[in-house]
């Protein structure tokens, strides 16, 4: 078979590849990350670059306007037939976004003086160390070396089920006898069962670890907790590497759907990300691998099948089974986790398919499953997930946002990369200042600048209530091939080769994803037939909701028009929950609680959320009454 050589620029790195590879692929292996929302389907038309040396047979893509115009093609429409030499602009790379890792707890702080980490739960932590001496044998006291060792965990501390793996037991022999019969055992803890991580030879000078894991469709967050205190030590996150294989979970549960190898590839992509920040973290900390005890993972329904190399295939088709909700403890060697191979990996159990133990745990952090209050969690991102109850009952639902608010489907939209514009503001004279992330020249816009900026839009009277551009007197309402489009940063102003514009078919796709988030929203309200007004708490959690401008979502009709002191933030509640099931094992129990007392809600059944989407499709909504506080600035158009 034909062999080509692939030389990227201006990074200078080359990979052999067989003839006919795509250019994404060849990417891929030479460690260049490359935008690709849609997953390689020549859909999004992110992965754009330039073919500078040698034949390539060129496929037919959705290739954005602006790439179009600069010679440009699509990576995964493009194969090598020959040694090419590709140049990739800074635009097209997945570059390290603003992940939302939690502030960072200082020194060894024990748990009693963090009542915010645990709330009401005891710490309990799911690893701990115990001292043993154990009787030395002889010819006649001659029982075996893993007898001894489960007779004095029974005798010295009270443990009398327990479980040895076999990595475990092969060491045993050694270790007993270098520590002359004295030893320290790390004890793992869960479900009412107990298994040894590791026998170490006389006192240990470490305390247990465990990682906290935060498998985002985005990101990864891993936390490094000490369970002897309970403090957080450090804290690393960066982008899930399954980003090559698509930006959402549909086109990855499609990739995944392939075959076993495809599988593979996913749960690999995610493995490599997962260890990547465990070894920064470890040698960040001079700690060994077998340092960490036990990982507890929080992801959606789909992450947590992935992950585990369960196939997600029937997630995504009706009536949208997921292969399980609850999972099965694993150990970190069995898996492929570069930590202490025999350290149990559990994961939070999901409620759907769509609603999933990123979202349990998120519950669990905010407590809104232990008050009398009504509560409504919100998590915003591809898809929506939502959550409204209180302590005596709990109803979830999953509304498709589509990938907007990751920046995905607009024309300069972009993740909260440096550069990213997060706010926008546009005064009378139809000038606009942005700020971005990093204080960096703008590259494209992100989500939480989406919605700073439909917002500012209609409050300028450059759109309708409907998203229609209108005829205003500056020279950044322009018309294109493409349709009317409003020109945000001018070319010299931006790190791009054009300038960095908002068109109406942005626009409508903004008022697609607000208006499924809001529609969810109603879609439980009516269910359980309540009113806004009873709403006493509404929980944001998430990187985008962090970030969110709550006056901005409200006018656009994203938020329900409530007094903002209802609303909380409550950063990346995924690790938060993971972290507190490390530290007590109440707190988990209290997850599996939360998750058997949700009702989850299929809103594709029936028409009640079609109709409520139906509705959201104005800004803020065709029912200006939900919006009182809008009412008096919506819908201006022009001056």
């Amino acid at each position: 078979m034909k062999r080509c050589t692939i030389l990227f620029l201006p990074d200078k790195r080359e990979v052999e590849v067989a003839a006919g590879t795509t250019v994404l692929q060849a990417a891929a292996r030479a460690g260049i990350e490359l935008k690709t929302v849609c997953g390689g389907e020549g859909t999004c038309g992110q992965c754009a670059v330039s073919i500078v040396e040698g034949e390539a047979e060129v496929g037919q893509g959705n290739m954005p306007r602006k790439y179009r115009e600069a010679g440009y093609v699509l990576a995964c429409r493009t194969k090598a037939l020959s040694d090419l030499v590709v140049e990739v602009p800074d635009e097209t790379r997945v570059t390290e976004q603003q992940v939302l890792l939690e502030e960072i707890d200082r020194g060894e702080v024990l748990v009693e003086a963090e009542p915010d980490v645990l709330g009401e739960y005891s710490f309990q932590p799911l690893a701990r160390k115990v001292a043993l001496t154990l009787e030395e044998p002889t010819l006649t006291e001659n029982a075996s070396d893993l007898t001894r060792l489960l007779a004095a965990l029974n005798k010295q501390a009270g443990v009398a089920e327990v479980r040895v793996g076999l990595g475990v037991l092969r060491r045993l022999p050694e270790v007993l006898r270098e520590g002359n019969w004295r030893v320290t055992v790390t004890l793992a803890e869960h479900e009412e069962r107990a298994e040894v991580v590791a026998v170490e030879p006389g006192p240990s000078r470490t305390p247990p670890y465990g990682l906290a894991v935060d498998v985002g469709t985005t990101t990864i967050v891993v936390a490094l907790v000490n369970l002897e205190t309970g403090a957080t030590v450090d804290r690393r996150g960066s982008y899930n590497r399954q980003f090559r294989f698509g930006d959402d979970v549909i086109t990855r549960i499609i990739h995944a759907s392939q075959g076993p190898e495809e599988l593979r590839e996913l749960q690999s992509a995610a493995l490599e990300t997962i260890n990547a920040l465990t070894g920064e973290l470890l040698r960040a900390n001079r700690l060994d691998r077998e340092a960490v005890a036990v990982v507890f993972t929080a992801g959606n329904t789909t992450m947590a099948h992935l992950l585990l190399g369960i196939p997600p295939d029937f997630i995504r088709l009706e009536p949208y089974i997921p292969a399980a909700a609850r999972f099965p403890v694993v150990r970190a060697g069995e898996l492929g986790l570069e930590v202490n191979p025999e350290a149990p990996v559990l994961s939070f159990p999901a409620v759907a398919s769509y609603v999933g133990g990123d979202i349990v745990s998120g519950v669990l952090v905010s407590g809104a499953a232990e008050a009398e209050p009504v509560s409504l969690f919100i998590d915003i991102g591809t898809n929506g997930e939502i959550v409204l109850g209180n302590r005596d009952w709990l109803v979830a639902c999953a509304c498709s946002a589509g990938p907007c608010f990751e920046g995905g489907g607009i024309t300069f939209g972009t993740r909260a990369t440096p550069g990213a514009i997060q706010r926008v503001e546009i005064d009378e004279d139809y000038e606009v200042r942005v700020e971005t992330v990093g204080g960096a020249k703008p590259i494209g816009i992100c989500g939480s600048g989406l919605v700073d900026c439909l917002a500012k839009l209609l409050a300028a009277g450059i759109i309708d209530r409907a998203g229609r551009f209108q005829e205003v007197d500056t020279p950044r309402r322009r018309d294109s091939d493409d349709g009317p489009e409003f020109v945000l940063v001018w070319q010299e102003e931006a790190a791009t080769d054009g300038d960095i514009v908002i068109t109406e078919s942005d626009v409508k796709n903004l008022l697609r994803a607000k208006g499924a988030i809001y529609a969810g929203i109603r879609s439980l309200l009516k269910t359980v037939e309540l009113p806004e007004e009873a709403i006493e708490r509404i929980y944001i959690a998430g990187g985008f909701g962090n970030y969110l401008n709550i006056k901005d979502a409200v006018e656009i009709g994203l938020l329900p028009d409530l007094p903002r002191e209802k609303y909380v933030f409550i950063g990346n509640a995924s690790v938060k929950g993971a972290r507190m099931a490390l530290l007590s094992r109440e707190a988990l129990r209290g997850a599996e609680e939360v998750a058997r007392k949700m009702t989850y809600l299929e809103l594709s059944a029936g028409n009640m959320f079609m109709e409520e989407f139906t509705s959201a499709m104005f800004l803020p909504h065709t029912d200006l009454s939900l919006f009182p506080s809008v009412r008096g600035t919506a819908g201006r158009e022009g001056r």
